[in-house]
């Protein structure tokens, strides 16, 4: 699944595209009959795609309302390019969106509706879902549905065959890549045509260097990108570069997960859904992952990238207006809420991980198992670069950043200027 498009600068100011199909008005007329749901959706992926239609058909039957489930979706990375436009123009009642950094900026834009009624009837969810969907105001805003941790993914089926083994620091991660190379295998697959796949290299290496309390400072704006810290990031990165994919820039994420699937890759960094998604059903056993390697002993393994997706109410949508309307987009969310809806797209999508305590969790796959232990066995989780920091900082600054640091790894220090330079008048704005 295309976890994330980028918020290009575009969007985000006065001259972004307006897509008719974002903007439309809700399907019911302004308040309708109180019973339709508008809901913009981002999964335009087939899997989730499916898998989400079961879910809201559920929801439909189940409800004794005779409520209506009108999902309007779009390109994954469309719809994150003109989410700006979206939420300050005609935005559906609900909306598909993300926890950590990304909510609580458009929370504290005034652009969400506040849900903390209902979210303190939520059963299942732990505090720190709750911390996840909170912003800075301390109202919840959003229902959590699913998360996918990042990790090293690759097939059990070429381990075996060369006889391979998980590396567990970052020498024994390009020692690997060798071997790889010496056996005519592309060591790494690696792609960034989206803007966004190559941000998980970049947590992690920060994550492993420096640890998680320096890169969550550094995503909010308040270390420099000139510190030595930073600039180790890149060059340990660029240790890492002859090992990977040439041509990342022009390479999207299925293409890069699909050289993984046809064994003409050896590892890629990835969210689960992204190699589960381009791997054939009878493939999804040969799936594998190992954490990201150990660089500082200091901080071992300790911090996983663990995005948390979720469903969120849009302040400016009309129909939200009508008490009806209102109190009908408040029930989809408190049943989404709930472990039976989560199973219920699981069943479909068993590329995620349920964020409730009350879903089954029996019919987990190996791979989905595994994951759970990642996480659960994590002393700190991130959200993503894309969303533990501002929008307009990640869309503007660091997409292009890092495309140009792969194209050119050997100016860091122009690198790290240029963000720096850039991050001073961005964060300065707050």
């Amino acid at each position: 699944m295309s976890r994330r498009g980028v918020l290009r600068g575009a969007a985000l100011g006065a001259g972004a595209v307006t897509l008719p199909s974002l903007l439309a008005a809700c399907s019911s007329g302004p308040g309708g009959d109180g019973r339709t749901i508008t809901l913009g959706s981002n999964s335009s992926d087939a899997v989730p795609k499916r898998a989400f239609a079961d879910a809201f058909a559920a929801y439909e039957k189940q409800s004794g309302e005779g409520r209506e489930v009108k999902v309007n979706t779009v390109d994954h990375n469309t719809f994150q390019e003109n989410i700006n436009r979206y939420l300050q123009g005609k935005p559906d009642d609900v909306f598909m969106w993300f926890a950590g950094y990304r909510m609580r900026f458009f929370a504290k834009k005034g652009l969400l509706h506040d849900i903390s009624d209902i979210w303190s009837r939520f059963e299942g969810f732990s505090p720190a879902l709750k911390a996840q969907s909170t912003g800075e105001d301390g109202k919840q805003y959003l229902t959590p549905y699913y998360y996918y941790p990042w990790a090293v993914f690759h097939r059990k089926s070429v381990f075996e065959t060369y006889g391979y083994t998980a590396p567990r620091t970052l020498d024994d991660y390009l020692a690997l890549a060798k071997r790889m190379r010496k056996d005519k295998l592309v060591p790494i697959a690696f792609c960034d045509k989206d803007g966004w796949p190559a941000m998980g290299t970049f947590d992690y290496i920060n994550m492993r260097a420096n640890g998680y309390a320096f890169h969550r400072r550094l995503m909010a704006g308040e270390e420099s990108w000139t510190d030595r810290r930073v600039k180790q990031v890149f060059d340990l990165w660029r240790g890492i570069l002859p090992y990977c994919q040439p041509g990342a820039n022009g390479r999207t994420w299925q293409e890069a997960a699909t050289s993984l699937q046809r064994r003409e890759t050896g590892m890629a960094v990835f969210g689960l859904p992204h190699p589960g998604t381009q791997f054939p059903t009878a493939d999804h056993g040969d799936l594998d992952f190992f954490p990201f390697p150990e660089i500082s002993p200091e901080h071992g393994q300790d911090a996983v990238e663990a995005p948390i997706d979720g469903f969120l109410m849009a302040r400016k949508s009309k129909n939200l207006k009508h008490d009806k309307a209102m109190a009908s987009a408040k029930d989809l969310l408190s049943w989404l809420a709930t472990g039976e809806a989560e199973d219920i797209y699981l069943a479909g999508d068993p590329n995620n991980i349920a964020v409730s305590d009350r879903a089954d969790t029996s019919a987990y796959t190996p791979l989905q198992k595994k994951a759970v232990g990642l996480v659960s066995g994590a002393k700190h989780i991130s959200q993503f670069l894309d969303r533990d920091t501002r929008p307009d900082f990640s869309s503007t600054v660091m997409v292009p950043a890092i495309q140009s640091f792969i194209n050119n790894p050997k100016d860091v220090d122009g690198l790290v200027n240029g963000i720096e330079r850039q991050r001073k008048t961005i964060f300065a704005a707050d």
